[in-house]
């Protein structure tokens, strides 16, 4: 499958879903271009605008100019950033003003933002007149290789994060790579947690590359665009063969069930903890319980712990600031994962690197102990 291609500076990958099927665009200025690359590609004229108070300013005006431009009249609808957002009520507030706009079936909801908005937004998008349209504008990293692709939408419960939604494929993606340059070095790193996530998965030589050019992806330019694509690629290959999680796809949970646990730890308080951060330490916890497990070496989960410290993420529990609950807390998020099935806790596990599987019926007395001295 050829699904990446080359036309000006922007890159395509195809996510082949049957009559799902959509493109993610990869580039420079795609933002100004939104209008008329939606306009090309689906029938309907009318859109609802979802953003936040933080995004808004930067991109709003731009991105309605171009919907303008291109015929599409649309509404704009702005909620507070955070991700505390995810929660029923702003999910009501976007249904609302969905529904204020007349968008109809064929309409779209346009989500301009991260990843709590693309998760809220293709929510409202799902269930809005029974599904509408839907068309991501992710203006972080994290949402431009992850959650921006395979039609996982939801809003977090009290219970734990994910826990409510339902799977609604975008019909466009458009990852504009210039909003990029806007984030603060936090945002970029923790983005880049899920980039570095794909070659832990199966793609060892991606990893590599990774470790190599790690400098040149943070500086932008040809280096940048080509992690996010092969990125995209990776995800998209994984969606097309599991599209609803009943199998390989858990494989992109790798390092979420422990980093999930710790940012419910935290009351997703982003002054401590923000989702790829919550990874970047999953990955490495994943790593090292493997490693206990005498499934793979612990050299691996040296290497890994060392490249993503090298770029400026947090691999330690001790590396969130104030204190945290104790383990067994920590083992009752676990318990509410998504994974678990029949009670029994299912964990992304590795051989090595790039050499991740799915371990069904973890014992729980194992994965308490091991909280336990990483807890200390």
């Amino acid at each position: 499958m050829n699904a990446i291609t080359s036309a000006s500076a922007i890159r395509t990958v195809h996510v082949p879903l049957g009559e799902r099927a959509y493109d993610i665009l990869i580039g420079p200025g795609l933002i100004a271009r939104a209008g008329a690359e939606i306009a090309s590609r689906l029938k309907g004229r009318k859109a609802a605008v979802v953003t936040d108070e933080n995004v808004a300013p930067l991109y709003l005006k731009a991105l309605v100019a171009s919907l303008d431009e291109a015929g599409i009249a649309s509404a704009e609808v702005v909620l507070p950033a955070g991700e505390k957002t995810k929660s029923f009520e702003h999910l009501i507030t976007a249904c609302d003003k969905v529904l204020e706009a007349r968008v109809e079936r064929n309409d779209y909801v346009i989500a301009l933002g991260g990843g709590v908005i693309g998760d809220l937004s293709g929510f409202a998008a799902g269930i809005v007149r029974r599904g509408v349209r839907f068309v991501q504008v992710p203006t972080s990293l994290l949402s431009q290789v992850d959650s921006s692709v395979g039609g996982k939408t939801g809003i977090n419960s009290r219970h734990g994060k994910n826990l409510i939604g339902v799977f609604h494929q975008p019909d466009l993606v458009l990852a504009d790579t210039d909003v990029l340059n806007s984030l603060s070095a936090r945002e970029f790193r923790a983005g880049y947690a899920e980039v570095a996530k794909y070659g832990l998965i199966d793609k060892p030589d991606f990893f590599a590359w990774l470790e190599a050019n790690w400098k040149a992806v943070f500086a932008g330019g040809s280096a940048r665009i080509e992690a996010i694509a092969a990125s995209c690629q990776a995800k998209a290959d994984v969606v097309v063969a599991d599209e609803r999680e009943n199998g390989q796809r858990a494989l992109l949970n790798l390092g979420h069930t422990f980093g999930h646990a710790l940012e419910a730890a935290t009351a997703y308080d982003s002054s401590r903890l923000v989702h790829g951060e919550g990874v970047s330490i999953g990955m490495v916890l994943a790593h090292e319980f493997s490693a206990r497990m005498n499934l793979a070496s612990p050299d691996d989960a040296r290497r890994v712990e060392r490249h993503l410290k090298e770029v400026g993420l947090p691999t330690r529990m001790s590396d969130i600031p104030g204190e945290l609950p104790p383990a067994e807390t920590l083992m009752d998020a676990i318990a509410q994962d998504k994974k678990v099935k029949s009670g029994k806790l299912t964990f992304i596990l590795t051989r090595g690197v790039g050499q991740s599987f799915v371990a069904d019926d973890v014992p729980a007395s194992e994965v308490i102990s091991f909280l336990q001295e990483k807890h200390a």
